[in-house]
């Protein structure tokens, strides 16, 4: 059966958007996926699913459940790893907290993906890619030149190298 990473947008930043884990993986199984598990407190959740699951479905069944509301992106295992591999900053990432994958439900369209320059982004690097962006953080995630309004225009939701590498992991187990 084909495997699928849901994203959650926000959850557990802080005092925002509280969802218990236990919460997330139950109303999972409810909806009738198999397999399920989840990674860290954030909202990464691995499950088993005959054909891909819609993403707004879930985004409500999720707020039903758990009281949250939070924006989903699902990526099938396959696409995942894809898009781990096609990692353009991975030769200059010497530290995988700080380095980022922002997993796009779609294609960034060029107006979404508008950003400061190269040269004002510096020492930081941004590569739009197919279905991700690409970052590289050398002063650390909280340090980022770039807003977070720019992620949230293209409805994407970022994890660090460390989680996506723990969930690709997982999709292997």
């Amino acid at each position: 059966m084909p495997r699928f990473v849901a994203l959650l947008r926000g959850v557990n930043v802080g005092t925002a958007k509280r969802v218990a884990m236990a919460d997330l993986r139950a109303c999972f199984e409810a909806l009738g996926f198999s397999g399920v598990r989840t990674l860290l407190q954030s909202g990464n959740v691995v499950f088993d699913a005959a054909r891909p699951p819609d993403a707004r479905q879930l985004e409500s069944a999720i707020a039903e459940a758990t009281g949250a509301s939070a924006r989903v992106v699902v990526v099938a295992g396959d696409d995942l790893r894809a898009i781990v591999a096609a990692n353009p900053l991975l030769d200059v990432v010497d530290d995988p907290s700080r380095g980022l994958v922002a997993f796009v439900d779609g294609t960034p369209d060029a107006a979404a993906a508008a950003r400061p320059t190269d040269a004002e982004l510096l020492p930081e690097r941004v590569v739009v890619g197919e279905r991700a962006v690409y970052q590289w953080c050398p002063d650390g995630v909280s340090a980022s030149k770039l807003p977070a309004a720019y992620f949230a225009r293209m409805g994407a939701t970022a994890r660090n190298l460390r989680t996506v590498d723990k969930l690709v992991a997982m999709l292997d187990d």
